[in-house]
């Protein structure tokens, strides 16, 4: 078992862009599960947005995005609904629709769950295409809070300085390990 000290350290080389304060523990990726709505209402929303990503998964992407909004129409509140019409929004190209549906599942998941974690990496992507590297920065920062790997690689490749250390680091590393 490793100590608080040890947690720290390994904390700073795989989380060079936190605080050193902040550390991601096991304890974080709690938030990342949703509180499941067992509602009947939440449950048929959660059947529809299934088949919507099944529906996508098979390229018919209009169709799952009435799948979505019929789900967001009976369980408003599941941000789990918004997430996934906005991925569909972006297959078609529509970023704008992707973005307002994005806005809303972070405001309902408050940034948290896995919807709100999710929501946050793809609004990111979103900006980062826009050139808002400094909104995307900010979503990225709070998803890899959350303990999301891809939110602290996407951190790492927009600081020049944090890939460089990585990338000394992984040096280091494959010399010890040869």
């Amino acid at each position: 078992m490793s100590s608080v000290h040890d947690k720290s350290v390994l904390n700073c080389i795989f989380n060079p862009l936190l605080p050193i304060s902040e550390t991601i523990c096991d304890e974080l990726l709690i938030k990342l599960q949703d509180e499941e709505d067992i509602s009947a209402e939440g449950k048929e929303a959660q059947s529809l947005e299934l088949e919507g990503v099944k529906a996508t998964e098979s390229g018919d992407v209009s169709y799952a995005i009435g799948l979505f909004t019929r789900a967001i129409g009976i369980a408003p509140n599941r941000a789990s609904g918004y997430n996934n019409r906005a991925q569909a929004y972006r297959l078609q190209g529509n970023e704008q629709a992707a973005l307002n549906d994005l806005d809303a599942a972070i405001r309902l998941s408050d940034g948290h769950g896995r919807s709100g974690c999710q929501a946050l990496c793809q609004r990111a992507l979103l900006y980062r295409k826009e050139g808002r590297d400094d909104e995307a920065r900010e979503d990225l920062q709070r998803a890899a809070a959350l303990g999301n790997q891809f939110a602290r690689s996407q951190l790492v490749e927009m600081n020049p300085y944090a890939a460089l250390c990585n990338a000394m680091l992984h040096s280091v590393m494959s010399k010890l390990n040869a």
